[in-house]
């Protein structure tokens, strides 16, 4: 009785041309907004009265607890980003949709019966919607997506339109749980160790000692005192100041298209790759730019610290250039994606001459060469560790200066 049902499901499913895109070619889209403009075309065009599909992903990022993509008939996708704190809104709480993900519960309101309380369902009940209905789509890991749909007929969804959209539901979960956990593993991996690595560990470059040869402009900085700070203070307000820190220096980094390889303690190590040897100016200027919001961030930063009575954050910043090998480095079953190398070891200990010469910002002569002369300005020969002839070190001459050296701040 049971394998009769089951036949008799599979033959409903796979004879209806809507089901047989879902399984033949739905599944080849890799991109979320457009598998749900897709699927939202499809639907129209298998008689659906559709004028809204939305699909709601809950995902692991640092600043986001999901995305919404919302597709409109004739309109295309629109898709929205919900930071944390989302869950515990009024407007989220008084949506239809928290059940949904709770308990897995399918919610239908049929608007042109009904004056809805929820914020998003006057809405489109003031946009012509006669029908709601969300419905969860439940990942084989037992995670909830849900998806909602929308009808503008008068009468909204028959209960035919209901029951092909019922036994789609399934084969959509499926699809979509595998856009679900790509867009996991590449939130993770970018949070945890970069876009650029995080993008060469999902293409495969996961074997130990792998990794290629690349030249970059290497950014070595960190947290000035930071052991008499950690020793005096109480943990919760070192990890806010660390927070604070790399926050500001972080988003300088990735606002010039650089990328951060690591935090260590209170350090930060990053690199702006040049790629072609042509570009190398631009990979020091994108790191000049930088530098300059960077201090801009800190400076405010301060300010606000400063008014709340809480210590200050000052840094100390090396940039150099140099080949590196940008790869897999650690044990076998424990590894870090990063960079190695002579040029790395150069720039830690230049870093080291900050406090020395009493300056935020330090320069190696092969970085200071990528710069118009008059950009920079000498500090004479220092010794490093390790390096048995005394360097040429440079710092930057004032913003000023450097934009009539010709070296423009870059936005």
């Amino acid at each position: 009785m049971v394998g009769a049902m089951d036949d008799d499901i599979a033959t409903r499913v796979y004879g209806d041309p809507l089901a047989r895109w879902f399984v033949t070619e739905a599944y080849r889209i890799v991109d979320t907004a457009a598998l749900i403009a897709a699927a939202g075309d499809q639907l129209v065009r298998a008689g659906i009265p559709l004028y809204r599909l939305a699909c709601f992903q809950r995902t692991l990022h640092p600043e986001f607890v999901g995305k919404g993509y919302f597709w409109r008939r004739g309109q295309g996708v629109e898709v929205f980003d919900a930071a944390h704190g989302l869950l515990t809104d009024v407007e989220y709480l008084d949506n239809p949709l928290p059940p949904v993900f709770e308990r897995r519960e399918t919610i239908r309101v049929r608007l042109e019966r009904v004056e809805p309380r929820a914020p998003i369902l006057r809405q489109l009940k003031d946009e012509g919607a006669t029908d709601y209905v969300a419905l969860p789509l439940v990942f084989s890991t037992g995670h909830v997506d849900a998806l909602s749909v929308v009808s503008d007929k008068p009468g909204g969804f028959s209960r035919a339109d209901l029951d092909r959209m019922y036994l789609l539901q399934f084969a959509f979960a499926r699809i979509v749980e595998v856009h679900s956990l790509r867009d996991t593993a590449a939130n993770l991996l970018d949070a945890y160790v970069g876009r650029a690595a995080g993008l060469r560990i999902l293409a495969g470059e996961v074997t130990r000692g792998g990794g290629q040869t690349i030249e970059a402009v290497i950014w070595y900085c960190d947290l000035r005192g930071f052991t008499l700070l950690s020793d005096s203070l109480p943990r919760d307000v070192v990890v806010a100041l660390l927070n604070d820190y790399f926050g500001a220096m972080g988003a300088a980094v990735a606002g010039a298209h650089g990328e951060i390889l690591k935090f260590m303690g209170d350090g930060l190590l990053a690199m702006f790759p040049v790629g072609d040897s042509s570009r190398r100016s631009e990979a020091a200027a994108r790191a000049v730019a930088a530098v300059d919001a960077a201090s801009e961030a800190i400076a405010a930063l301060n300010d606000r610290r400063a008014a709340a009575g809480e210590p200050l954050a000052r840094f100390g910043l090396a940039l150099h250039v140099g080949e590196v090998m940008f790869g897999n480095i650690g044990a076998s079953a424990r590894l870090d994606f990063t960079v190695i190398g002579p040029a790395v070891n150069h720039a830690a200990r230049l870093e080291k001459l900050c406090a020395t010469l009493g300056r935020s910002v330090v320069l190696s002569a092969a970085f200071a060469a990528l710069l118009p002369a008059a950009a920079t300005t000498s500090l004479g020969r220092q010794g490093l560790k390790d390096i048995d002839e005394p360097q040429l070190v440079y710092g930057l001459a004032d913003a000023d200066q450097r934009r009539v050296a010709g070296l423009p701040r870059l936005r």
